[in-house]
């Protein structure tokens, strides 16, 4: 058997090189996590578990205080809840609104594509508060959609919409509908047609094909739309703040007030670390269930 030749140390370099330019290329953005997540995060972990009897004014010190953690969870577990049931409708809203918009972006609209995808993503080029400001001005008492409401029956005379759950949840489902349809749109838009023409060439009806080829193959996307909708979601404060009251408070609310207004900073320290292990849980459960975790 011919030996190879040896390598020349040019060919030694470049090889080298190569397997090091990978590591090269995760350095920027390993360490843009590392100073403004990891850094971060670890700060707040050790926050919660400052002495909660401190302030900021005379300091806190650092007792392991795992009650913290406890003391938060009994005390605003129904914020808990509410986020979450709240973030499940309107991540459902947005999975029933969003699947055929983004279904008829990718397979039927052909020249006005493009146009479509910038009408989906305008909401963008507006101020995430002034979006929400304006779900305030359509459902006011006074406004067209309430008088509407109220002259088919589906709401009483004196009924209304604004400072309800409701108007949280529309909040929601507006606000974040655009992160569930790109992914659709992306998954979708990939989809190959040759299949479908399979399908209908078994005498598949329209819906077993949608059930057996276009549902199936879309998967990644509903599952990335569905994370990418939830997440924020579940801990937004904004919505809940200007088109509900403190009956509908979610648990944003309650961190932001604990940062901000209460400063108590290892409640809120605590309430935030709770939050994220419940979504991190739930994301886990939910990928290992749809089968996809190549999305993460």
């Amino acid at each position: 058997m011919a030996h190879l030749p040896a390598e020349t140390p040019a060919q030694q370099t470049r090889r080298g090189h190569s397997r090091l330019l990978p590591y090269l290329l995760l350095l920027p953005g390993g360490l843009w996590l590392t100073v403004f997540f990891a850094v971060p995060a670890v700060q707040l972990a050790a926050t919660s578990l400052y002495d909660p009897s401190g302030s900021l004014q005379e300091g806190y010190a650092m007792t392991w205080e795992f009650g913290n953690y406890a003391d938060a969870l009994s005390a605003y577990w129904p914020h808990f809840v509410r986020s979450l049931v709240y973030a499940g409708i309107a991540t459902l809203l947005c999975l029933l609104l969003g699947y055929p918009l983004a279904y008829a972006i990718a397979q039927k609209a052909t020249r006005f594509k493009n146009l479509m995808l910038v009408c989906v993503i305008a909401p963008f080029f507006t101020s995430f508060l002034v979006r929400t400001l304006a779900w305030k001005t359509i459902l006011s008492d006074n406004g067209f959609v309430v008088g509407l409401l109220r002259d088919v029956g589906i709401l009483g005379s004196d009924g209304r919409l604004l400072a309800t759950s409701v108007a949280v949840v529309l909040g929601l489902t507006y606000n974040f509908l655009p992160f569930m349809v790109l992914p659709l749109y992306a998954s979708l838009d990939r989809l190959d047609g040759r299949l479908l023409e399979a399908a209908n060439d078994l005498y598949a009806s329209p819906v077993r094909a949608f059930a057996k080829v276009t549902l199936p193959l879309s998967m990644p996307g509903v599952v990335a739309g569905t994370l990418l909708t939830f997440i924020p979601a579940a801990g937004d404060y904004i919505n809940a703040e200007l088109l509900g009251t403190p009956n509908q408070y979610m648990i944003g609310n309650v961190i932001d007030s604990a940062f901000l207004v209460r400063l108590d900073y290892p409640q809120a320290a605590a309430l935030s670390f709770i939050l994220m292990a419940i979504i991190l849980a739930m994301v886990f459960v939910y990928v290992r269930r749809a089968g996809t975790d190549e999305v993460l």
